[in-house]
């Protein structure tokens, strides 16, 4: 009896510590917070590369903590809508990534941390898309 409880503390110690990883590692790199447009890059079928030099505009995104997303264009709200994440099947390699769906648009989130995120279409096209905090 003494030897299961021993067990069943070791096992409960090993599952709290392995959740509080993994809580630790999704608020680092949370993508809850302001995101300025960096230059969107165009994917194969429609090679282009876009900045706010370039196109003559400046874009920022803001993700709330409570599923909204507010777009600016110069500094001026344009949309205000909701957002979804989920994990969901990839359109280029057919394997699982974290997705996120806004503005009518699916996008996979191909990296997310302090500083940076890239997302990219869920289509064909594969336009990349970089924000920096």
């Amino acid at each position: 009896m003494k030897k299961q409880f021993l067990l069943f503390i070791m096992m409960c110690c090993l599952f709290s510590s392995a959740y509080s990883l993994e809580s630790t590692t999704m608020n680092s790199g949370s993508i809850v917070n302001t995101w300025i447009w960096q230059k969107s890059i165009g994917g194969s079928s429609n090679p282009y590369t876009a900045t706010p030099k370039t196109i003559g505009f400046t874009k920022k995104v803001i993700f709330t903590s409570n599923g909204r997303v507010i777009t600016y264009k110069n500094n001026v709200e344009i949309r205000n809508s909701i957002y979804q994440i989920e994990k969901g099947i990839s359109f280029f390699d057919q394997s699982e990534h974290d997705l996120i769906t806004f503005e009518g648009k699916t996008y996979i989130i191909e990296s997310l941390d302090n500083q940076n995120l890239t997302i990219v279409s869920n289509n064909q096209d594969a336009a990349r898309t970089i924000f920096k905090r």
